[in-house]
């Protein structure tokens, strides 16, 4: 399953983050306030592939799996969405494409001046499809590449051929002019392939390259024992994502899931990358770090609200509460927009507001997602001082 922005999953599609930039040093504007910019939307739980971090539901006889929003229920959910902000929104999944209406429901969303990005695994787009897929009016389509051959990314995927039939589903759109971008997850099964990564998505004339760190919750629990990166090599993995960006200014290369990502380029003199783009795609601005329940949220395809897709505390049901009161009144949300309720080392930490640590992370290692980010290396100055 491509669960890349499931709470039960083990990553997130990437769109843009837009949000709002950080000013100088380690600061940021507070409060974080509560701009809605990007919505992932599991759009079902259904998929083709059986991949290590996912479950996968069988379909019933409408091709929705079991607790699926059924059209007349998404069509309301984007109804709500547009009522009171234009993100942009993410179809994805499970693979969105198993969905009989899954460009219906893009071509509505679009109608109504949403940007709309698809976030697939790739597998079942072929020339027909990508042609349907560009007159949707999605404006982004993200594939994910577990490995930068067959043989890692078959693999993890459970499917022969999964590599392949991606990277035919990629050129495909590519070919008809979409905006394309290249997901990766890593973890301890790719990251002896980075740079391969890199290439691959130069060879795939890729708008975007956007690196996934894994986040131990869920499904992605038992997967994450084996194969999560430790503290150091994760800090290693970041400080490599901020040179290849500098070495392929004419690709949007961005960490994701890392926060700290956005300390390390305050600390590498790149305050510069905090307010500018990079690349020639589109659905793009840098920003700060963690946005969960800040600047963006996640649907489940039973309609839970959550923080992000791995972040699995529920802010409310849009088939019970209206969208917009959810996004604007839950308790969740507010506690995560007020910097001031982080504890432990993030709530010391000069670098606070333009991280924030990983919500999710803490919340999946130590039970709180207000704790401080189990996977950071850095040790803050107060924390110093009071050290010494």
């Amino acid at each position: 399953m491509d669960k890349h922005s499931h709470p039960h999953g083990a990553g997130h599609p990437g769109g843009g983050h837009p949000g709002s930039m950080p000013t100088s040093g380690g600061g940021g504007p507070e409060p974080l306030g509560n701009a809605l910019r990007l919505v992932f939307w599991e759009t079902t739980a259904g998929c083709n592939l059986t991949c290590r971090h996912c479950r996968r539901l069988d379909l019933a006889q409408d091709g929705l799996a079991p607790g699926d929003m059924n059209t007349e229920a998404s069509l309301r959910l984007i109804d709500s969405i547009v009522k009171f902000a234009r993100p942009i929104l993410v179809l994805s999944g499970g693979e969105p494409m198993i969905r009989p209406d899954i460009l219906e429901l893009a071509r509505y969303a679009s109608d109504r001046e949403l940007p709309v990005a698809l976030a697939t695994n790739g597998t079942m787009i072929d020339g027909e499809v990508a042609d349907r897929i560009v007159a949707s009016g999605v404006r982004r389509v993200s594939i994910s590449f577990d490995g930068s051959d067959a043989a890692v990314h078959d693999l993890f995927r459970g499917l022969p051929g999964s590599f392949d039939k991606a990277a035919a589903g990629f050129r495909a759109l590519r070919e008809r002019g979409m905006s394309m971008q290249v997901n990766c997850t890593v973890a301890r099964h790719n990251d002896h392939q980075l740079d391969e990564i890199v290439a691959l998505a130069r060879k795939l004339d890729a708008d975007a390259l956007h690196f996934f760190m894994l986040v131990p919750v869920g499904c992605g629990v038992e997967l994450s024992k084996k194969q999560q990166l430790s503290p150091q090599r994760y800090e290693e993995v970041l400080n490599w994502v901020y040179d290849k960006t500098l070495e392929n200014p004419d690709i949007q290369i961005k960490a994701t899931c890392a926060p700290h990502y956005f300390r390390i380029i305050l600390q590498r003199g790149g305050k510069e990358m905090l307010t500018r783009g990079h690349g020639h795609g589109t659905m793009h601005t840098m920003t700060r770090g963690c946005l969960a329940g800040t600047a963006v949220c996640f649907v489940s395809h039973t309609g839970e609200v959550f923080p992000c897709g791995y972040l699995p505390v529920s802010a409310g049901n849009v088939k019970e509460t209206a969208f917009e009161e959810i996004w604007n009144e839950s308790d969740l949300f507010g506690e995560l927009r007020d910097p001031g309720n982080l504890t432990g080392k993030c709530g010391l930490c000069e670098y606070k507001n333009v991280c924030l640590g990983c919500r999710a992370r803490s919340f999946g290692e130590l039970g709180d997602y207000l704790a401080e980010e189990p996977y950071c290396t850095y040790e803050p100055v107060r924390v110093k001082r009071r050290r010494t």
